[in-house]
């Protein structure tokens, strides 16, 4: 099998030893995006902010794969308060929509930069 990344300015930079997606023979695997402005590399402030501009990046990563939120089969949430979940779902139905894609979420003790959330995604085309 070959794998080719995928990369876009449309979502922040990989801040570590990580490509932004990997294109597995057509099963598209976006690595976690945190709610970090591409264009300043900030963390934007607040849960809500951060989770907007978190589907944000995940659009453009996706868009830079030829896919839409719309492909994604599986989502892994990271919360760094599981109290966020009620907010959580109330966003995410802005970004996608039925059939909803399968979804794990967890709360974690920490994320990179202080974030509030990450998420990571699952795309067919």
């Amino acid at each position: 099998m070959t794998k080719h990344p995928i990369h876009t300015g449309g979502a922040p930079q990989a801040i570590g030893t990580y490509s932004q997606a990997i294109d597995a023979g057509g099963v598209f695997y976006l690595s976690g995006q945190i709610g970090l402005d591409p264009k300043t590399m900030d963390l934007v402030d607040g849960f809500e902010a951060q989770a907007h501009q978190v589907f944000s990046n995940l659009r453009a990563v996706a868009a830079a794969a030829g896919c839409t939120l719309d492909n994604a089969v599986k989502l892994t949430v990271f919360l760094a308060d599981l109290g966020d979940f009620a907010k959580l779902n109330e966003i995410m139905a802005t970004y996608l929509s039925e059939p909803y894609p399968a979804r794990s979420a967890l709360e974690v003790s920490q994320l990179p930069k202080g974030a509030l959330i990450e998420i990571e995604a699952v795309l067919i085309s």
